[in-house]
């Protein structure tokens, strides 16, 4: 039989340690002969006798494999540091499924929005959309604040720290405690960051989003979106709109991700360590312009990003000279996959710009770094510098 997790006196309760409780997060109360983490229920419908109040009626609203996740990561993404008050959690199947559940949810025409203008590929269809039904939209850019200057009437700030793909950085408390003050809800795109990078809930934010397809799970072998809310009746919008959209995980993927959050620590800190081992690297090559990486002391968003985060990510960002030095550079790597993902334990990369929609020039690079040997690896990278010249 499936047990549900606890939410009283469960082990990850407490627990304080980061791996400990990615280790343990969300898992239930052992029973004996049963496995440590259910395996995926597939259910369309359950036995309903009679009064049908109760935890699962229909698969569309509630399954039990989702439930494991959704505590799992509401421990990792509490505001309190050691998991004792789990967030409340809703899975999806997508990352934009997320990200279009709170917005959608949270909105109404006449509502102003203010969104960053360097942030997700898609946020400018999200904002056509959002400008389609009567809401307006406000843009700025991640770094400086800048959307600080833009919240008078707003009803949500949404911010995307650090930002796809430039790696700029705000102040996450103080444009969450200005927008509080003038009565808008703010929603944090923890994406690039993961859980263990930096929890928005801590810092004032009403909501965490991300795509769990990136670092969260970290395989590249599933897509999966969640949201996590301090207010439970802003929550309640977001359960609401779950089941209008019916945009839902498999119970397939939700296990998966489940299953993967038990090496996110390790994961995160080789891929953290790796990253800055790449950025460094980088750093001293003449070749390369417009390096960004938080974790870098010389970064212009090192300083806000060291008081708010825990791990500066996987992602490094940098700029050739021109799109056929990208290309070749790309093509001449040899440990690194060309992938528009991130976040995953093999590195890959691409030449941003092929898709347009992002400000970025021709020969940017977007560098998601794995969980390869640096000794492999920057050298790899070296190599391919010094080949793509020709």
């Amino acid at each position: 039989m499936t047990q549900h997790p606890s939410h009283g006196d469960s082990t990850s309760d407490q627990l304080v340690g980061e791996g400990t409780r990615a280790v343990r997060a969300g898992m239930p109360e052992p029973v004996k002969h049963e496995p440590t983490l259910p395996g995926p229920v597939f259910a369309a419908h359950f036995h309903l006798p009679g009064d049908p109040a109760g935890p699962y009626a229909y698969g569309r609203d509630e399954n039990p494999t989702w439930t494991h996740l959704e505590r799992a990561i509401g421990e990792l993404e509490a505001p309190a540091p050691d998991g004792v008050d789990p967030a409340e959690t809703l899975v999806f199947a997508s990352g934009m499924a997320a990200i279009s559940a709170v917005l959608f949810s949270q909105l109404r025409t006449g509502d102003v929005a203010v969104l960053p203008d360097d942030g997700y590929q898609a946020l400018p269809l999200v904002r056509e959309q959002l400008t389609a039904y009567g809401i307006e939209v406000r843009t700025a850019p991640t770094g400086g604040d800048a959307q600080l200057e833009l919240l008078e009437g707003a009803s949500l700030l949404w911010i995307e720290s650090p930002s796809n793909p430039g790696l700029d950085v705000c102040d996450i408390r103080r444009l969450a405690t200005a927008a509080h003050e003038r009565g808008a809800k703010v929603a944090v795109d923890n994406t690039l960051a993961t859980p263990l990078g930096q929890r928005p809930l801590a810092l004032g934010a009403d909501f965490s989003v991300a795509s769990g397809t990136k670092g969260l799970t970290g395989h590249g072998d599933l897509l999966l979106g969640y949201v996590t809310g301090a207010d439970a009746a802003a929550m309640a919008d977001v359960r609401r709109w779950r089941k209008i959209g019916g945009a839902i995980p498999g119970p397939m993927e939700a296990w998966l991700a489940h299953r993967s959050l038990a090496t996110l620590q390790l994961r995160v800190d080789r891929q953290n360590a790796n990253a800055l081992a790449v950025a460094e690297a980088l750093r001293a090559r003449t070749d390369v312009t417009g390096l960004r990486h938080p974790g870098l002391g010389d970064d212009p968003a090192h300083a806000v990003a060291a008081r708010q985060m825990r791990r500066f990510g996987s992602v490094v960002s940098f700029t050739l000279e021109s799109r056929e030095r990208a290309e070749r550079f790309l093509a001449a790597l040899r440990l690194v996959e060309e992938a528009t993902s991130f976040g995953g334990v093999r590195s890959t990369a691409e030449r941003r710009g092929r898709w347009g929609g992002d400000a970025v020039p021709e020969g940017f690079i977007r560098f998601s770094v794995g969980a390869e040997d640096p000794d492999d690896l920057v050298p790899d990278v070296l190599r391919a510098l010094d080949v793509s010249h020709g």
